[in-house]
């Protein structure tokens, strides 16, 4: 069974990595951000817009460079965040966070992370997971730009 579950995380990486939520520009966004991995040379601009009145993610997009493990962990992260406010797309991040650095124990909270806990098995990996967390720094970059105004 764990296997077949690794199967299928491994299949939702892949898949978001080929056909990519998000990626393109974002006219009118409310914040944009800049990070880059150093170590592996993937980089990433995060873009958010958000309705002021209500503090709500209307949309999330990215445009950036870099292994199969940062586009997807972009691109599941620009489905998962529209219609989040700021302080819940802070706690998904923190969720998120709390996983990579796991190292592979305990169970994530798939409710929270929808596809995101995909990447629960990268956590293994200290190298790969600078990697899932570049689009997550940058909207979180993003959010506090929106929020200090």
């Amino acid at each position: 069974m764990a296997d077949a579950l690794a199967g299928l995380y491994q299949q939702v990486i892949l898949d978001h990595a080929r056909a990519r939520t998000g990626d393109g520009p974002l006219p009118g966004a409310d914040a944009e951000h800049f990070e880059r991995n150093p170590t592996c040379g993937d980089e990433i601009t995060v873009r958010i817009a958000v309705d002021e009145s209500t503090g709500t993610i209307t949309s999330l997009a990215w445009e950036g460079d870099g292994c199969s493990i940062s586009m997807a962990s972009a691109s599941v992260l620009a489905e998962l965040a529209p219609g989040l406010t700021l302080p819940e797309l802070a706690e998904r991040t923190e969720a998120f966070r709390a996983m990579m650095r796991s190292k592979g124990a305990g169970d994530p909270d798939e409710e929270l992370l929808g596809d995101a806990v995909a990447f629960q098995g990268v956590s293994k990996f200290v190298m790969r997971v600078k990697c899932a967390m570049l689009s997550w720094v940058a909207a979180e970059a993003c959010a506090a730009q929106v929020a200090a105004r």
